[in-house]
């Protein structure tokens, strides 16, 4: 795949974990003291008449509830394809780091990265490569008396041993109930009885802008305190498309991984877990799972040892303005939709390549990460109506869900190609084998590309199925729709048996 199709990527995704770059964290924050709102009437009685703005009391909060925090220490065995960290801890990466354990050489931001990742191990290097002992700290929080506690499931993955400490210096032996990858929550059990809690809040009346705390064990300093505000709700990540994160500034540091996000009514809003960081330590990002979402899998665990996901079955693509031209949208927006999984659900609702889903069950779809975070926190089995772009209108449609567990949705990205001028490719039809041999129907073969097309990435060897949506059978048609087309075109191409849509600037 020709890497230059893709920008790079300037933030790098750390999931703070146990001993494998923790997150949520804790540091000192200092406030200033309440400010008074500005008068436009520089008078000293319309100074005294403006409203105060107090700050909330965080010593009662973490008063009250620094008890239900607890600090998890976590062992056991990691491959050693990463960096050692010099403390016997695996600095792992996740997709979008540089250096992806066992990848050398391959661009994460390449849409067939997702490819070779498959044939990596359990724990992420290559089978048959060394393990090592692995150590790590995280946090979690008390949600019954008898014993059952949230924290991230990157906290105790591969943990051979799960040690929980309260705030009373016990200590007990964790069972793990069960980790769900997908969300990143996992719930522990512990023998104890008539333990503190914390109390359930929900992310729909939290703010934008609303102060919120956070507790845990950065580096292993328990129960440390810091606070911040919402910076944005319902934010998708790129490698956590299953998640509708909060996005706070609230200091999160190693080892804070799986502590509580609390409002200022003391409850317990979501789940510290991630971080957007160039130097993989805090740097004003932090993201939390809402505990509605959490709540859901910790009930599902608790039931069942797992949780279940649906799935739409699609592979999609990010729309921006150069797809947006091409498929005349009025804006970049929703999910364009790049490949169907045959016999999936989308495929059984009459879905096609080059759909683009706007809206599901009401709901638009502004990023495509929009689309997977909607359809995974829905149920197996769920009904959902989805309005989709084809062929310059809109249309509604109808789909019953699938089980995430027998195939995961895979999310593929493209960026701008830039060029001027004609679209650069040589075609000739197919010959029956090659037909065959690419498990495509129709279609021309690229034997040279330049300009346009090969600055987006476009290659020799390459199968051309799709214009705009279109399928391609002849190189006069494609001739017609470039020549119709105002400034770019989408090219569904196939390589190496996956498909992705390639957007080509004429100019």
């Amino acid at each position: 795949m020709n890497t230059s199709l893709f920008a790079p990527r300037r933030l790098v995704l750390a999931l703070v974990s146990v001993g494998v770059l923790g997150a949520a964290g804790a540091g000192a924050l200092s406030f200033s003291h309440a400010q008074a709102a500005v008068s436009t009437a520089p008078t000293e009685s319309a100074a005294a008449m403006a409203p105060v703005l107090a700050l909330p009391d965080f010593s009662q909060i973490a008063a009250r509830n620094g008890a239900a925090v607890v600090n998890i220490s976590v062992t056991g065995m990691i491959k050693t394809s990463g960096e050692d960290n010099g403390d016997g801890a695996q600095h792992g990466a996740r997709p979008g780091m540089p250096g992806m354990p066992g990848m050398p050489g391959i661009d994460p931001n390449d849409p067939f990265f997702e490819f070779f990742k498959r044939f990596q191990g359990p724990n992420g290097g290559f089978p048959g490569q060394p393990q090592m002992p692995m150590h790590g700290q995280g946090s979690g929080f008390i949600i019954s008396p008898d014993g059952v506690i949230l924290t991230n499931a990157h906290v105790v993955r591969d943990a051979k041993d799960v040690t929980v400490k309260l705030t009373d210096r016990r200590e007990f032996r964790a069972k793990v109930l069960g980790t769900d990858l997908k969300t990143d929550v996992a719930v522990l059990k512990i023998d104890a009885k008539d333990l503190p809690t914390i109390t359930v809040g929900n992310t729909r009346d939290l703010k934008v802008g609303e102060w919120v705390l956070a507790i845990g064990s950065p580096f292993g300093f328990e129960n440390s305190v810091t606070a911040g505000v919402v910076s944005a709700k319902g934010r998708s990540l790129p490698d956590d498309s299953f998640v509708p994160f909060i996005q706070t500034d609230v200091a999160v540091n190693p080892g804070n991984s799986g502590g509580p996000l609390f409002n200022t009514r003391g409850q317990v809003v979501g789940i510290n877990s991630q971080i957007y960081s160039q130097s993989g330590g805090y740097q004003g990002l932090s993201f939390a799972i809402p505990i509605e979402l959490a709540s859901k899998v910790k009930d599902q665990i608790v039931a069942t040892g797992h949780a279940s996901h649906a799935r739409l079955g699609v592979v999609i693509q990010e729309v921006n303005q150069t797809f947006a031209d091409s498929f005349h949208l009025d804006k970049p927006e929703g999910a364009l939709v790049s490949n169907v999984d045959k016999d999936g659900p989308a495929d059984k609702a009459g879905f096609k390549s080059g759909d683009v889903i706007l809206k599901v069950n009401g709901q638009p779809i502004t990023v495509s990460s929009d689309l997977p975070a909607l359809i995974g926190t829905a149920a197996p089995g769920d009904q959902v109506s989805l309005e989709i772009w084809r062929q310059g209108k809109r249309e509604q449609f109808t789909a019953r869900l699938g089980d995430a567990s027998a195939k995961v949705e895979q999310l593929a990205k493209a960026d701008d190609g830039v060029g001027k001028g004609k679209l650069g490719l040589a075609l000739r039809a197919l010959q029956p084998q090659e037909k065959r041999a690419a498990g495509v129907n129709q279609g021309l073969l690229v034997e040279d590309a330049a300009g346009p097309a090969a600055l987006a990435g476009v290659q020799a060897g390459d199968v051309l199925v799709a214009v705009n949506g279109t399928p391609i059978e002849s190189v006069a048609q494609v001739r017609a729709i470039v020549a119709k087309a105002n400034k770019s075109v989408a090219l569904l191409i196939e390589r190496d048996g996956s498909k992705i849509f390639v957007p080509v600037r004429l100019g």
